[in-house]
């Protein structure tokens, strides 16, 4: 394929920009962090994981919903200053994979993570987070519903662009329903009305807590998880394999510079988007520029604080209804993910694996570790990935032969 002139790669640069923008604020409008933050962070992250891994991998990095149920607990328990240092940390594990990763090679970290423990860990992602859905959902059903249908409509029906983003779409219309019934709040449109046009977003340093960092950093594992998997797929996508060059190591590294460099700002972890891997599969046009040039947009677009008033003027109901399809097709990934790799549950081994990684990730269990004078809890997902990379370790393979050996008794 012939080079690109500019102008085409300025537009192609703003379709990625719109796919990753329904989600990428979506995180913020979740949690309380700062949307516009939220945009400025995933652009400049971006932009690091590009120049870090030698500008040769069409990624961008996005919010990571693997983080919002943990950002609401320390959000709600020590604020937004706190979160962030947790989030720094949680980017500096992704520097310890990445030398970990370089030691032991690739090739025996993927057995470490197979389907039987990423499938169950993905699901407990997503059905972790029902309850928010579903809170917010129940403040006006209305809103909710329409706005759940215009998402799969779109995801269902629609072509070309309009299908890669059909949250972005759910929202639109879910919003301006509330605007024609009245459902946004007066003075959140007021603030709208008053907002300058270009402006700095609130940066603010982060804290760094051992409370904090416990509740957030772990998150990590899973993530981790997840970088490996949008790394191959985004390899198969563009016809090459990333993991051998720049390598994984690479990969990992940026993405944790990248996520500290968001969480520094006050934004989310940042995660790669598969979001912009579809639209890659759909234009063919897998030049890294036209990503870079997509993370200019987001940047500009978090320096606009009318913006920022808009997205934090949604309703409730509207933010329930495309996070009921959201959270629900994380979910699902995860499912596919076992059922893609036939994963054969009359093996009592692979049941045990999957039910603790299950119960214990959705159950709200929690085990009390105590680090000299700090105590603290480790729970939900990081919990659950955990207990399920032990248990894959530890059972004997030979539970599943003897099932099937004739001999046995």
């Amino acid at each position: 394929m012939p080079p690109l002139p500019l102008q085409k790669k300025v537009v192609l640069g703003l379709q990625h920009t719109i796919a990753m923008f329904g989600a990428t604020v979506l995180v913020p409008l979740l949690t309380g962090l700062n949307p516009s933050v939220a945009l400025f962070g995933a652009g400049l992250g971006t932009l690091l994981f590009h120049v870090l891994t030698g500008l040769g991998v069409p990624i961008f990095l996005g919010s990571s919903f693997a983080f919002i149920a943990p950002i609401l607990t320390v959000m709600k328990a020590e604020g937004p200053a706190a979160v962030g240092g947790g989030l720094v940390a949680a980017g500096a594990l992704y520097i310890v994979f990445s030398a970990a990763v370089k030691a032991v090679g690739v090739s025996r970290v993927q057995k470490v993570f197979p389907p039987i423990v990423t499938g169950p860990v993905i699901i407990v992602i997503g059905l972790s987070l029902a309850g928010v859905a579903i809170n917010q959902a129940q403040s006006h059903w209305g809103l909710a519903v329409v706005t759940l249908l215009a998402a799969i409509i779109t995801s269902v029906f629609a072509r070309g662009l309009f299908k890669m983003i059909p949250i972005l779409i759910a929202v639109l219309v879910g919003y301006g329903t509330a605007l024609a019934i009245g459902g946004v709040e007066p003075a959140k449109l007021a603030a709208i009305r008053d907002a300058a046009w270009v402006g700095l977003p609130p940066f603010h340093a982060p804290r760094f807590s051992w409370s904090a960092i416990f509740v957030l950093a772990p998150v990590a594992l899973v993530t981790f998880i997840e970088h490996i998997g949008d790394v191959i797929v985004n390899g198969r996508v563009v016809g090459k394999n990333f993991l051998e060059s720049p390598g994984l190591p690479r990969t990992l590294f940026a993405d944790g510079i990248a996520n500290m460099a968001s969480a520094a700002l006050g934004g989310p972890a940042a995660t790669t988007y598969a979001e912009n891997t579809g639209v890659l599969a759909v234009t063919r046009v897998y030049d890294p520029a036209v990503l870079r040039i997509a993370a200019v947009f987001a940047m500009l677009f978090g320096l606009s604080p009318k913006l920022a008033a808009v997205s934090q003027s949604f309703p409730p109901g509207v933010l329930g209804g495309v996070s009921i399809l959201l959270f629900g097709m994380i979910a699902s990934v995860g499912i596919r993910t076992l059922s893609e790799a036939r994963i054969d549950f009359a093996h009592s081994r692979n049941l045990i694996v999957v039910s603790l990684i299950l119960v214990l990730g959705l159950g709200g269990a929690k085990i009390p570790v105590t680090l000299g004078e700090v105590h603290l809890e480790l729970h939900g997902m990081a919990l659950a990935a955990l207990v399920g990379l032990l248990a894959n370790a530890l059972l004997p393979e030979s539970l599943d032969r003897e099932e099937h050996d004739p001999h046995s008794t």
